[in-house]
């Protein structure tokens, strides 16, 4: 089937910030979305996403700054003027009409005639799977049905930007597997400039080209997901996606194209380079994934005691408690017949690689001294 590409538009958020009342939802955020782009609003519950969809759709005058589609700015623009397509959370498909009818709604709101509107929901029903159930009411429809409803009907109009306001939130876990699958390929088939808000890392992780990382508002950080993943601008970042551990270090000095941080007494190895100024002996955050850790027997790492081991099908994943008493994660691939390492078992751990572990300052200011070194090899 050849479906006529929706005008993948770029979309420019240039300074946008807004406030209820004295509480700034959105603050100073800019973000250059290019055309037929997928772009995910990640970020926990009330760190300002949907106020942003908002303003995008129409639904809220921001405070200040300006949305612009295409290099036109649209801030002046009612809602049912702005070609923006929107597919809420719970759809709010329309109970007493069909999936024709739904899909039909948009088409003849703008006046389109009933030749070519009956074309073009015969056309949005193929691209979502569902020209078979055309005649039937949202209350005969399962859920992914009526999302792929809602998301016919928000295509049908060509919309310049399409928003997804939490698409996936009623569907179960393997249903919402298929539905990102799926959404991604009229996505791209229909090559519409699309914004998906969602707090589900994996989900943003998974469907988009771009990923924009919100806190309290604001835009912490904004890239590809191996960017935001790998490669975190900010501690909030490095904890939000994926299990981290953290653990407070000391500063011990830049290392070529790394840094090099003390850990615990004896123990020192390198990290990639911090992102801001630190000075020596400075105490820092030192953030290293669960998978990027591993238990090593060359005698050269963190010592810990294993307190736990679980299962998990293909991965077993170990808590170790270290010798000042913080606790870690650490994922292991399992092979056949492997079993976890048992209570009480004496360890050591280190970083994958220089890449595995980042560093940040420390919250408590408070850097250890005196401390002998006994470094881990350059290439960790």
């Amino acid at each position: 089937m050849t479906v006529a590409a929706s005008a993948g538009k770029s979309l420019l958020l240039d300074k946008i910030t807004h406030r209820y009342g004295a509480a700034t939802a959105v603050d100073n955020v800019t973000l250059d979305i290019r055309g037929g782009e997928l772009v995910a609003l990640l970020g926990p519950s009330g760190c300002g996403k949907t106020t942003l969809l908002r303003a995008i759709g129409g639904f809220i005058n921001q405070t200040e700054g300006h949305v612009i589609v295409g290099g036109e700015r649209i801030d002046h623009l009612a809602p049912n003027k702005r070609t923006v397509g929107i597919v809420f959370q719970n759809y709010a498909l329309f109970p007493h009409m069909t999936a024709a009818e739904n899909v039909a709604y948009g088409l003849q709101a703008r006046g389109m005639a009933r030749g070519p509107t009956r074309a073009r929901v015969d056309e949005m029903l193929q691209l979502v799977k569902l020209s078979h159930l055309a005649q039937r009411y949202p209350k005969e429809l399962s859920g992914g049905q009526q999302q792929r409803v809602a998301l016919a009907r928000a295509l049908a109009v060509r919309p310049s930007i399409l928003l997804l306001d939490e698409p996936f939130a009623a569907l179960d876990k393997n249903l919402r597997l298929d539905m990102q699958i799926e959404i991604k390929r009229i996505q791209r088939l229909s090559e519409t400039t699309t914004l998906i808000v969602t707090h589900d890392q994996e989900e943003a992780l998974s469907m988009a080209d771009r990923v924009a990382v919100f806190n309290q508002g604001r835009l912490e950080q904004f890239g590809t997901p191996s960017e935001v993943y790998d490669r975190p601008q900010s501690l909030f970042v490095n904890t939000f996606l994926g299990t981290a551990n953290l653990l407070p270090g000391k500063f011990v000095g830049r290392n070529g194209m790394g840094a090099r941080v003390e850990l615990a007494p004896g123990v020192e190895f390198t990290t990639r380079a911090p992102l801001e100024a630190l000075a020596a002996g400075e105490a820092v955050t030192v953030c290293i994934r669960a998978e990027h850790l591993g238990i090593v027997d060359d005698g050269q790492g963190l010592p810990g005691t294993v307190e736990m081991g679980l299962p998990l099908g293909a991965m077993i994943v170990h808590e170790i408690r270290t010798g000042d008493g913080h606790a870690i994660k650490i994922t292991e691939p399992r092979s056949a017949g492997m079993e976890p390492r048992a209570a009480g078992t004496k360890v050591l751990v280190r970083p994958a690689s220089t890449e595995a572990a980042t560093i940040f300052r420390s919250l408590t200011q408070q850097p250890r001294t005196g401390v002998p070194t006994c470094s881990f090899p350059d290439a960790i």
